[in-house]
């Protein structure tokens, strides 16, 4: 379940000496007697569509953000079955049994403020949306499914993953944003399996795409130095297969390459 392709040939671009590397952020869970760190195959693929996946693990004391930046050209916050811990966004304490993941917070939090304020690129898929938002100054509704008016968001525990990460609702893209800009259609469906979702929008969020409930389900950042774009869905499921998750991904990758250039030529120049 767990592994890495180096070197992908598609990733490759011509105008480029090396590939960008891509960061990819890992959880900290437990694997029988062993505390691991893990990132989800689907996300290593889909961040090798953009170059070399990076694993970065959430350790006891995290590396200094600028430490890592140093040698990254994008970066891939991904989704977990943890939930960041609420004390971060001044929310209630989490019921009992919800799970969260201490230094994975240690680690992205940081980690976020620090790439957007360099530029770095930066693409966010589900926790890792959700921790955008946290990031800067935003909250997060803990349990949607609770909530009046709102749609069960979460997947059939159930099912098959090809049920689980089927299309389960539409989205509707806001004008003049980000995602109009990459020429997706005004309205599309996704997939949905989440239990939290983002109350508050941080101020400087735009919000990019909304579920039929008016729940945020995509957000931008428009005066970020580099490119910002965090997801509720899962575009990494099968990205290859959709069209919507391949313009997501070949935006993303664009960007680290431009980034990857730009770092490059500061560096000989």
């Amino acid at each position: 379940m767990y592994r890495c392709c180096l070197l992908p040939a598609f990733a490759k671009d011509s105008t480029m000496s090396r590939l960008p590397l891509i960061g990819v952020t890992a959880c900290r869970q437990q694997l029988g007697k062993y505390s691991s760190h893990t990132a989800g195959d689907k996300y290593v693929e889909a961040a090798a569509f953009a170059g070399i996946p990076v694993i970065l693990p959430a350790l006891d004391e995290p590396t200094e953000p600028a430490q890592l930046l140093a040698s990254l050209d994008g970066l891939l916050f991904t989704g977990s079955p943890s939930n960041v811990e609420p004390h971060h966004y001044q929310g209630a304490p989490s019921l009992e049994g919800t799970a969260h993941d201490v230094f994975r917070d240690r680690m992205t939090l940081p980690l976020l403020r620090a790439a957007i304020a360099r530029g770095v690129p930066v693409l966010c898929i589900c926790r890792g949306f959700q921790e955008l938002n946290v990031a800067l100054g935003g909250s997060l509704h803990q349990r949607v499914q609770d909530l009046p008016d709102y749609l069960d968001h979460r997947e059939p525990q159930s099912e098959l993953l090809s049920v689980q990460y089927a299309p389960q609702h539409p989205v509707q893209v806001q004008k003049g944003g980000l995602l109009e800009s990459l020429g997706l259609a005004p309205g599309f469906e996704v997939n949905s399996l989440h239990s939290q979702g983002i109350d508050h929008l941080a101020s400087d969020l735009r919000a990019e795409a909304l579920a039929p409930d008016g729940l945020v389900e995509a957000v931008s950042l428009p005066d970020a130095p580099g490119f910002v774009l965090g997801v509720q869905w899962h575009p990494e499921w099968e990205f290859r297969e959709n069209p919507v998750s391949m313009r997501l991904f070949t935006a993303f990758r664009e960007a680290c390459q431009a980034y990857a250039r730009r770092r490059d030529d500061a560096i000989s120049g």
